[in-house]
C-alpha cells in the first residue's frame, strides 16, 4: 500500500507506517503544495496524509476518488467536503483530544502578552529603545479576577478555562449552540447567550470550529459590544474574525488588545498593521507545535491509514 503525505509529520509517524508495510512518498519542498500538484501526486497512492490548509474539496475528491483514505494533520477539517467525500466513500480521519493542552497554552500565552504588551516591547530592546526607568510606559492590564469569556467550549476551551482558574482566580463564562455540563459541573463556567458574552467578558478567547455560522461572525458591530478594556485571543481560525474589522476596532480602542495564532490569510502579510500595534501579539499558528503534541497527532494519524487501507472503521473519523 502507498500513501502521499504533502508535509512534515513527527518522525515517529514515519517509522510506523513503515513498521506496517506501507511505502512513503512525501513532499519535500519548503512550500505549501499547489492543488494541481496535490491531484497529480495522489495519482498512484492508495492514501493521503494531508498536512496544511490543502482543499480537500470535491474537485480534488472526483480526481482522486481512488483513494481509500484521507487523514488530516489537524482537528480541524473546515478545509474537507465532508458530503463529497461520504459520497464517494472516502473516510476523512481528523487528530481530535490530543492537541487540546498544547493549543489552550498558546491561548494562554498569548492572553499574557497581549495584557502586559510583551511582543511590542521586546521589539523595543531590539531596537535600542530601552530607555532609564519611565513611570507610565507602556502600561499593561492584569488578569487577576477577571472573567474569561469562551466562545465554543469544547476540549480546548476546557483546558484554557482551567489554566486560567488555577493562575489567576478568573471567572468563566461560555457560549455554545448547547451546554457543556462537564465544564459547568467541574469549573462552574455559567453559560450565557453571545449577547453577554460579548459584554461580560474581560478575556473572550475563540475556540469553536469555522463553520458557515462563525465564519466571519467577530466584526465591527460585534467588536462594539465588547468591553473597552477587553482582550480579544484567537487560536481557532482566522476566517472567525473579520481581521479589517479587528483592526478598525483597535485603531480606535473599541475593544483594549487581540491575540492571534491564527489569521485571514495566512501566511499574514509582514506589513500588516497588526504587527506594529503595541497591544496586540500574533503567532504564526503554532497552537499544537510541540515535539509531544506532534507526535501523539502523527501516531493517531497512522491508526486512521492504518484502518482506512484495511477497510475498517476509522478510530478518528470526521463524521
Amino acid at each position: 500500500m502507498k500513501v502521499f503525505i504533502s508535509g512534515n509529520i513527527a518522525p515517529v509517524g514515519l517509522k510506523e507506517l513503515e513498521a506496517n508495510n506501507i511505502l512513503v512518498t512525501q513532499w519535500k519542498e519548503n512550500r505549501q503544495i499547489s492543488p494541481e500538484e496535490l491531484i497529480e501526486a495522489c495519482q498512484g497512492q492508495d492514501a493521503l496524509i494531508s498536512v496544511g490548509p490543502n482543499k480537500i474539496n470535491a474537485g480534488f475528491l472526483k480526481a482522486c476518488n481512488h483513494l481509500k483514505v484521507i487523514a488530516l494533520h489537524s482537528v480541524g477539517y473546515d478545509n474537507v467536503d465532508i458530503a463529497a467525500a461520504k459520497a464517494l466513500n472516502i473516510p476523512i480521519g481528523n487528530t481530535p483530544g490530543v492537541l487540546s493542552a498544547a493549543t489552550a497554552d498558546t491561548a494562554f500565552l498569548l492572553m499574557l502578552a497581549v495584557s502586559r504588551k510583551a511582543f511590542y516591547t521586546h521589539k523595543k530592546i531590539i531596537k535600542g529603545e530601552w530607555k532609564n526607568y519611565e513611570p507610565s510606559p507602556e502600561l499593561g492590564i492584569e488578569v487577576n479576577g477577571k472573567t474569561l469569556g469562551i466562545f465554543g467550549l469544547g476540549k480546548i476551551g476546557l483546558e484554557m478555562a482551567r489554566k486560567c482558574i488555577g493562575a489567576y482566580n478568573m471567572s468563566v463564562i461560555y457560549h455554545n449552540r448547547s451546554h457543556n455540563e462537564e465544564a459547568e459541573q467541574v469549573i462552574g463556567a455559567r453559560y450565557v447567550s453571545f449577547e453577554e458574552l460579548l459584554a461580560q467578558s474581560d478575556v473572550l478567547s475563540i475556540h469553536t470550529a469555522l463553520t458557515p455560522e462563525t465564519k466571519d461572525k467577530f466584526t465591527l458591530g460585534v467588536f462594539k459590544q465588547m468591553k473597552p478594556n477587553s482582550i480579544f485571543i484567537n487560536t481557532a481560525r482566522g476566517g472567525i474574525h473579520n481581521e479589517k474589522d479587528l483592526i478598525k476596532a483597535l485603531k480606535e480602542k473599541i475593544i483594549w488588545g487581540a491575540g492571534l495564532d491564527v489569521t485571514n490569510p495566512e501566511p499574514m502579510d509582514k506589513n500588516n498593521p497588526l504587527l506594529a500595534m503595541e497591544n496586540v501579539a500574533v503567532l504564526p499558528h503554532i497552537g499544537s507545535a510541540t515535539e509531544e503534541t506532534r507526535a501523539a497527532m502523527a501516531q493517531i494519524i497512522v491508526k486512521n491509514i492504518v484502518a482506512g487501507l484495511k477497510e475498517e472503521k476509522l478510530p478518528f473519523e470526521v463524521k
